[in-house]
This record gives structure tokens, sequence and C-alpha cells, in this order.
């Protein structure tokens, strides 16, 4: 479904990505891992084309999201949703309001088409009953999930996560994790992860991509990945004290939790 080829991107003299290739296949979660400054949010803004790379392809389907502009850009991003790492919700406006925002600016609508939209996508991240609270009147989590139901709104194919867990506690990042999945089965879409959180990697993940040295080390399963034999893989795994009994142990608990 998406694709990389060979993709290359400089800036000044520093090498961001080398010849960096991997796809990822439809109704997958595909978690996009590695030591901060590696190259994962760049990675991101070339998947939605604010960057184009200096060399290799990037594209969707059939289309050449690297060589994309004008309207073509725009059709392509249409098929994308974006949670952002903070949220982005508009303070002044209610969970409704910020939901509803990309059907407003994007779609010709009427107001009891958008009002059903809002109120299914809602429904779909547990969040039926908030639509009039504001922002400020919700914690932390539920801001995300408002987030996640705005990505999802527009009934798209690819769900971009930017740091979904940051700034959570450890009960409200696996209430995540779970609605990440769960928003994946039910809906059929595709799900791409950045996070520093590799619990949350191994645990939601179909596949891990991790980056490191501008390149990818490894694109494998979770239970492939904390069996690894790359050095690279393995001094990550160890920075964070996850061995394959420690894995083991989170998955089991993961498992009692959904």
């Amino acid at each position: 479904m998406l694709r990389f080829e060979n993709v290359s991107k400089k800036f000044g003299e520093r090498e961001v990505l080398s010849n960096v290739s991997f796809t990822v296949n439809k109704g997958e979660i595909v978690s996009i891992v590695g030591p901060s400054g590696t190259g994962k949010s760049v990675t991101l803004k070339h998947i939605v084309g604010l960057l184009k790379p200096d060399s290799g392809k990037i594209f969707l389907g059939d289309d050449e999201i690297s060589a994309a502009t004008g309207k073509d850009l725009a059709r392509i991003r249409r098929r994308f949703g974006y949670l952002f790492q903070g949220g982005a919700l508009l303070g002044w406006l209610t969970l409704a309001e910020n939901i509803a925002l990309p059907l407003r600016e994007a779609l010709r609508l009427d107001e009891d088409e958008i009002d059903a939209r809002v109120e299914e996508a809602l429904e779909a991240v547990g969040l039926s009953g908030s639509a009039n609270l504001y922002p400020s009147e919700v914690s932390g989590g539920m801001q995300k999930r408002a987030g996640l139901a705005r990505a999802i709104v527009r009934r798209c194919d690819i769900v971009l996560y930017d740091e979904p867990t940051s700034g959570l506690d450890p009960v409200t990042s696996v209430t995540i994790d779970n609605l990440i999945k769960r928003v994946n089965e039910e809906r059929r879409i595709t799900s791409i992860v950045v996070t520093h959180d590799l619990r949350q990697a191994l645990l939601c993940s179909d596949r891990i991509v991790m980056l490191k040295d501008a390149r990818v080390q490894a694109d494998c399963t979770p239970d492939e990945f904390v069996s690894s034999d790359i050095p690279a893989v393995k001094d990550f795994l160890a920075a964070r004290f996850i061995t394959k009994e420690t894995y083991e142990k989170l998955r089991e608990d993961y498992e009692k939790k959904r």
C-alpha cells in the first residue's frame, strides 16, 4: 500500500535518511522506532508530502507521493488522518467542533451529515456524551482520543500517529494502545505509528521498522525484534531493559488488561 524505495534525505551535510526502503501493507499497524534524531518524524513528513526526498521514491498505491504537487498532492493527503503528538485541539472549540473541522474544511456536507459523522467518530473512540466539553475540561487521554476522532472522521485509509502515548501515564497509555488496535480492526484502516515508547511498539504493532544512523536497521515482527541478533537492535532493547522474558511478561499483562 505504502512503499519507500531507496529514499535519501540530507539537511545540509547531515544525512537523515539513507537509502531507506520499507513497505506498509493494507490493514497493518507498523511502528517506526529508533533513537532521537534518527529520522522518524522526517519519515512522517515525507509520507504526507511535506518533505521531498533528495533521491528515491514514495508510493501510496499507484500514486507517487514524492512527485505529486498541487491538486494531486491534495487528493493523496485526503487519504490520511493524522494524530498529532499533543492532540492539537483548539481550546476555544468543543470536542465536537474540533472533530468537525476537517469536514468543514475539506468536504461539502450538510450540517446533519457533519453531526452524524462527528457522533460516529466520538463513539468509535469511546467519547460519546463528551461532544460539548472543551479540551480544558477533559484529561490528556481524552484529548488524545478526541484527536484520533478528528483523524478518522473523514473515513481515511491511513492514520499516522506521532508519539500517541507521549505525556500519558501507563494506564492511559494502555488505553490508547487498545484504541489504536480496535480502530484499526473495526475500520479496516492502516496505521503508521512513530513512537519513542518501545513497549507500545512491541504490544501494538504487526511490524516494527527501526531507524538508526539514517538507515533501516530492522523490519520485522515484534517477536523477531526482541530475538534479533542485529547489534543496533540489541543495544536499543538493552537501553530500555527489555529482554525476551520481560517482553513475554509485558504481552501477558497486556492481554489480561484488554
